[in-house]
């Protein structure tokens, strides 16, 4: 066997030291980058609309001595700026868990059922109460939409053998029911379908911090359990008898992350409505910029999520002028060609 002299060894490590500073250091400025587009798309955010405003018009409203027209409408702004961004950075970190947990790269927080369980809660509430229930929203999705989490790991069962995936075969059962469940009700009460048609496509229009801040604990709570489990999940990735090698407890990673995806996925869908295929599209995106490392991939994602929905709001506002486009069909129109995309370079990895 051939050894290394010392100053050959030296070397090496000097080598790979230099690779892990360029590494840092990239990666370093891909989330300075990310930052400095979230900024801009922000600013952008409150100039654009159906009334197109200029900077200088920005700074007055904002100081208080511009037209009071204006004003209002920055004012209005300000609030779906900051719930875009704090909604696209949860669905993000949400995907980015959830393809983590099953290694799957395709998965997406709507596997475990948080969407459609928030979508018949709302529907199950508006039919009882015979009107649309206003306010009371977001407490009625949080609750089901977190419900059918605790639903989807019950009909799953103790880990097995099988992993991951019975849970996503009880995701997509109990998905599919609460579906059938929906679609009978709207069918079959027109009151029931006006009202709920304007939560479900998802939406920023008319959404205040007040309702930010009463599902902010669960978005803090998931973001946090987030950051906590982003070792885990590294070890996850190399498969479970090594996580187990490395002193990892996999079945608390798992748990831990389904908490987590569940808590940012269900306040996220409690405050806007259900929006698709951003736990699906920006995992693939921040993979490419930053790495495998989910220590890189959730902060990146933070603030990649974050950006996107702002752009896809921006769109909505400016392409259906005097109107707008609710930001879950320009998601779903970007996200659908995607998803394509992802499936057929998946096909070509493996072939």
């Amino acid at each position: 066997m051939t050894q290394l002299s010392p100053t050959h060894a030296a070397a090496r490590v000097s080598r790979s030291g230099r690779a892990r500073v360029r590494t840092l250091g990239s990666r370093t400025l891909i989330l300075i980058a990310l930052l400095l587009l979230l900024l801009v798309l922000s600013a952008l955010s409150l100039v654009a609309g159906s009334r197109v405003t200029s900077v200088s018009e920005v700074w007055q409203a904002l100081s208080g001595t511009g037209n009071p027209h204006l004003q209002l409408v920055v004012t209005e702004r300000i609030p779906r700026t900051i719930i875009g961004a704090v909604v696209g950075a949860s669905l993000a970190v949400a995907g980015v868990i959830v393809q983590g947990i099953t290694r799957n790269p395709l998965g997406d927080p709507g596997l475990l059922g948080v969407s459609v369980g928030a979508s018949a809660a709302v529907v199950t509430a508006t039919a009882i109460t015979g009107t649309a229930i206003g306010a009371g929203t977001v407490w009625v999705a949080l609750a089901g939409a977190l419900a059918t989490v605790v639903l989807v790991v019950l009909v799953a069962g103790r880990p097995t053998a099988g992993g991951i995936v019975p849970l996503l075969l009880a995701g997509a059962v109990v998905s599919a029911v609460l579906g059938t469940y929906i679609q009978a009700m709207i069918l079959t009460r027109p009151a029931v379908f006006d009202s709920f048609r304007f939560w479900v496509i998802g939406s920023l229009s008319g959404r205040r911090l007040e309702t930010l801040a009463e599902v902010a604990p669960a978005l803090i709570l998931g973001l946090v359990l987030a950051l906590i489990l982003a070792s885990g999940l590294n070890a996850l990735a190399l498969g479970d008898d090594m996580a187990h090698s490395l002193g990892v407890s996999v079945p608390r990673v798992r748990a831990g992350g389904l908490l987590a995806a569940a808590l940012l996925c269900a306040g996220a869908t409690a405050l806007v409505g259900p929006i698709a295929f951003i736990g699906l599209a920006v995992p693939h995106i921040v993979r490419a910029l930053v790495g495998t490392d989910h220590r890189w991939q959730i902060p990146a994602a933070i603030l990649l999520g974050a950006s996107v929905l702002i752009a896809a709001d921006i769109v909505g506002r400016i392409i259906a002028r005097p109107g707008e486009l609710m930001v879950g069909v320009v998601t779903a129109f970007v996200g659908a060609p995607f998803l394509l995309i992802a499936v057929r370079a998946g096909r070509a990895v493996r072939g």
